[in-house]
């Protein structure tokens, strides 16, 4: 049965397993098996190999098995720039991954021509009108690569530039009250996942990212206080540091398993990273009956009840962990960020308001 890519065969085994094998370019009755699966990072390497004919048994990179010149090796090209960069420590490997699940449609066809006519990006624009901000996503990825192979002449101009977005932003995430927690806390008792990372939503203000590295080796003691202490994972963020309140304390000591982190998933692991945790935690909404919220909507709630409660923009900037106000204002300083924040959470207890 042949798929997607040009030559892939995916065969059935009586085990139940499959296998995949590629017939080379211009030799349509040889096969050769490889070991990767579409999506699997070692995929291109290996696929591109079998269609010149060879097997990626030494290990080089994907771009010298592809077509020169081609759209298969540009976009590796690319990604073996992007790794290189990871390992300097001058790019994220999130944002790596990112790039991969963007442009690996790019690959599909990989012996076709690097330089895709706007046209056709387009099209390709269009056919994902039923996620548009993915869309938007996908074109300034590409974009971004273009640049970057404009730079280095590898193409003489970037298709991707002059495309419109077709995302249209909305209001952002539904603020949480008082009653959904309540709603959200009835439905997931004490122990369980949900209610350790809701609460370490509530009385943390964090992304849902942070879901996914915090734990007790955050934890610490400033002024005779317990604390948590931690930069966020969003880049350019500031050091965040606010108390351990007493509910979230005994939130994350109330699960059987311990773990590295205080949210773990299958195998006492923590998450793997922020999409899945926030796919998760949209799961765990709707089985409270809340699938009109989400993870976000907590931070933004949180921000609005700091403000109603008096909190000046300093305190909830110190929560919530934001380098800088919205109108560009001075930084807050570290020292100064704890005071606010132990004085703002203290009126955040005192309220009742999440109890």
């Amino acid at each position: 049965m042949n798929i997607d890519y040009p030559g892939l065969l995916k065969e059935p085994l009586p085990s139940g397993q499959v296998r995949y094998r590629v017939r080379p370019e211009g030799q349509p009755r040889k096969r050769i098996t490889i070991h990767a699966s579409p999506g699997d990072e070692d995929f291109q390497r290996q696929y591109l190999a079998a269609r010149r004919g060879g097997t990626a048994k030494t290990v080089k990179p994907a771009s010298t098995y592809a077509k020169p010149r081609s759209i298969g090796w540009l976009v590796n090209t690319y990604f073996e720039y992007l790794e290189a960069r990871v390992s300097a420590a001058t790019t994220s490997a999130k944002t790596l991954k990112k790039k991969r699940n963007l442009l690996a449609r790019l690959l599909k066809r990989p012996d076709r021509v690097m330089l895709i006519p706007q046209e056709k990006l387009i099209e390709m624009q269009d056919g994902m009108a039923a996620t548009p901000a993915q869309a938007d996503a996908f074109i300034e990825a590409v974009a971004v690569m273009y640049d970057w192979a404009v730079k280095r002449k590898h193409v003489s101009h970037n298709p991707a530039r002059g495309i419109d977005r077709v995302y249209v932003k909305g209001h952002g995430a539904t603020p949480w009250k008082a009653d959904d927690v309540r709603a959200f806390f009835q439905r997931h008792k004490a122990g369980s996942k949900p209610h350790v990372a809701m609460s370490l939503l509530l009385w943390t203000g964090c992304r849902v990212e942070d879901l996914t590295t915090l734990g007790r080796r955050h934890e610490c003691v400033i002024e005779g206080v317990e604390a948590i202490r931690w930069t966020p994972g969003k880049k350019g963020s500031s050091e965040v540091a606010i108390p351990l309140l007493p509910p979230l304390k005994t939130a994350t000591r109330a699960p059987i398993v311990q773990g590295a982190t205080y949210v773990l998933g299958r195998g006492g692991k923590p998450y793997a990273s922020g999409d899945s945790m926030s796919a998760m935690v949209k799961r765990w909404c709707a089985d409270a009956g809340l699938g009109h919220l989400s993870a976000h909507g907590v931070r933004k709630g949180l921000a609005e009840l700091l403000a109603e409660l008096g909190c000046s923009q300093y305190e909830i900037m110190a929560i919530l962990g934001h380098s800088e106000a919205r109108t560009s204002e001075v930084y807050t300083r570290r020292v100064e960020r704890w005071k606010l924040a132990l004085g703002a959470m203290d009126r955040v207890t005192v309220s009742g308001a999440w109890i």
